[in-house]
């Protein structure tokens, strides 16, 4: 019983901390900008994060959501950025997204057995 809290808290715990992580890139809108143009940067830089809460508050009742979206996000990472870069760009954004979807997907067969 344990072991399946666990499977289940996991990747809930580890998406929304993911978020966070995302959401601490948005910061650097204050070096650029001032104002009200600092808020809407701001704003704008923080919208994918806000996308990605939707879909953990989804993924909090369907699994197979959260695999989908955090499995695909690692790819179009990859895909988005290109081969040419070092491998610690892909292992600091694709690596945890493919985790965090790796864990609902173990979640999602938790649940059905």
């Amino acid at each position: 019983m344990k072991n399946k809290k666990i499977i289940y808290w996991l990747p809930r715990i580890l998406s929304i901390a993911f978020i966070l992580f995302l959401s601490l890139f948005a910061l650097d809108v204050f070096e650029a900008y001032s104002g009200w143009q600092a808020i809407l940067a701001l704003a704008i830089h923080l919208f994918p994060a806000l996308i990605l809460l939707g879909v953990v508050a989804i993924a909090w009742k369907y699994d197979l959501v959260g695999v989908i979206i955090f499995l695909g996000l690692a790819v179009f990472y990859v895909l988005a950025i290109g081969f040419n870069r070092p491998w610690s760009w892909y292992a600091g954004i694709s690596g945890p997204a493919v985790l965090v979807g790796i864990l609902f997907l173990l979640s999602w067969f938790k649940k059905r057995s």
